[in-house]
């Protein structure tokens, strides 16, 4: 078990950078989830660790090793991706071993590290099957078996999920969380999806652009946000960001309302940003907002509300009463759980 550490890792394609110098610790056993829109480099910082794309700058260390340089088979890692990459022709225990096989292994020391894999992943009623008799969570699980059986230092997974359906998501997300209790392994997990990132990270990083936002534990993000990028992305649905003007006093968020919400003063920034949660904002009796739908999920409700000049409010209301599409309703804020960022650079302020 080997923590990574990036120092100033830079990419370039040509003359274009793509990952900015990056730099990140990697505590031996943490769970990493690298979390972004499309595009932000994620993929691409990942398999750097991998050895799959050379390293513009910087250096790569796994463990007490400088792997910067090295071919992805002397790194010691082991990489799961979007794809199963299953032989169809052989059985999920023949796929499991066949890294090992190719490597010289003796036959009866790879039958008990397969053996070892599927019993960690309730595998081992399926070891005679090929991938086709498999479904797709199945299959997920015969290629992280076959990481584990390599035995590496770090686990990599590029977004495993993406291509299963929501019920097979969860059901995995639980999978690979309690494989990490199990084998304590490091490991490092790509995804867009920052529900699986809040759900299955010890630390999370989140990147736009190339460049590292903030890294944090994920509660840690969702309650302190340093900017208004992460405040946004964090968090499902996201946090209302709207437009605001500080006065004596505190800030006035016109499309809530005329009235004055208390809060120290922001310094000299002119142009704010309020972010509120969705719930953080309460239903009241009103004219100043027009519900446009509702999502009734049960025990929770989220209420999509159109602001003149503004970005769609969502509000969570709990409890059996839902409010119809074209409904007129005013909307409180609790100003305890305001955010303020700087609109012109996007910090938060405190």
């Amino acid at each position: 078990m080997s923590g990574v550490n990036l120092s100033n890792v830079i990419k370039k394609y040509g003359e274009t950078k793509v990952i900015h110098g990056v730099d990140l610790g990697i505590e031996p056993g943490e769970f990493c989830v690298f979390v972004g829109p499309s595009g932000c480099g994620k993929s691409t910082l990942l398999r750097m660790i991998a050895g799959l794309e050379e390293t513009t700058g910087g250096e790569i260390r796994i463990g007490t090793r400088d792997v910067t340089k090295l071919d992805p088979a002397q790194r010691g890692v082991a990489m799961v991706f979007q794809t199963y990459a299953l032989y169809p022709h052989m059985t999920v225990a023949e796929n499991m071993g066949f890294g090992l096989k190719m490597n010289g292994h003796p036959k009866a020391e790879i039958r008990e590290k397969v053996g070892r894999a599927a019993d960690i992943l309730r595998l081992n009623d399926y070891l005679t099957r090929k991938p086709k008799a498999l479904s797709g969570g199945q299959r997920q699980r015969v290629a992280i078996g076959r990481a584990i059986v390599r035995g590496p230092e770090v686990f990599l997974f590029d977004e495993p999920l993406s291509n299963l359906d929501a019920e097979l998501r969860v059901e995995m997300r639980v999978e690979i969380a309690r494989l990490h209790r199990e084998i304590g392994a490091t490991m490092i997990y790509v995804t867009h999806d920052q529900v699986e990132a809040m759900t299955l990270a010890d630390k999370i990083v989140v990147l736009r652009a190339g460049r590292v936002e903030q890294v944090g534990a994920p509660l840690d993000l969702y309650r302190d946000p340093d900017n208004l990028f992460v405040a946004g992305f964090i968090g499902s649905p996201a946090m209302n960001l709207l437009d605001a003007q500080p006065t004596e006093g505190g800030v006035i968020v016109p499309a809530l309302g005329p009235d004055v919400i208390a809060c120290r003063r922001p310094g000299h920034v002119r142009e704010l940003v309020a972010g509120f949660r969705p719930q953080s904002l309460t239903i009241q009796p009103g004219t100043t907002h027009r519900v446009e739908m509702t999502e009734a999920l049960g025990g929770v409700s989220f209420i999509h509300c159109a602001t003149q000049g503004q970005p769609k409010l969502v509000i969570e209301t709990k409890g059996s009463h839902v409010e119809r599409p074209g409904a007129a309703i005013s909307l409180q804020p609790n100003p305890a759980e305001m955010f303020l960022f700087d609109k012109t650079t996007g910090h938060r302020l405190r």
